[in-house]
């Protein structure tokens, strides 16, 4: 029990020595701080103004990274829109050898029309013809009716 007593003692001496040391160290801490207090205030207030330039500096490019962005979103959206260039190239081709067929149906088919509107100029002409024979006839056949019919009124001699 006595060497038990004696641990205990031994054990709240300890405690006290270094309950004493750690008061002594908190005196020199606050000595040491209320040293240094006016300095680090006069640090902190420099460091919070360079701060706050930089942050502000930071603000600035987050902002034009952040347009940039926006801007390259919205140019990808019309992009994407857009079919790409090797099949750009397909349907042009493609369209090319349209247009070219197209162009040659085309050409037959003027040519079509220009034959057509030479027969149809023959056509009118022969009409016209026909009707001013078919009119010189029926006048010839009225001269010829008149003539006829003059000489059946006049008396024989």
């Amino acid at each position: 029990m006595l060497s038990t007593l004696s641990q205990c003692e031994f054990s709240m001496g300890k405690t006290l020595l270094v309950y004493d040391m750690n008061l002594r160290e908190m005196e020199n801490y606050e000595k040491i701080y209320k040293e240094i207090e006016p300095f680090r205030i006069e640090c902190s207030i420099a460091g919070a103004h360079e701060k706050i330039a930089e942050c502000k500096k930071q603000i600035l490019q987050a902002k034009r990274i952040r347009k940039n962005r926006q801007e390259y979103d919205a140019l990808a959206k019309v992009i994407q829109h857009h079919p790409d260039r090797h099949e750009t190239l397909r349907e042009l081709e493609s369209l090319g050898k349209e247009l070219e067929h197209l162009s040659h149906i085309k050409e037959s088919v003027e040519d079509k029309l220009e034959l057509r509107r030479k027969q149809f100029h023959v056509l009118l002409s022969t009409i016209h013809e026909l009707q001013q024979t078919l009119e010189n006839d029926e006048k010839l056949s009225e001269v010829e009716e008149a003539q006829e019919a003059s000489i059946e009124t006049d008396p024989k001699p």
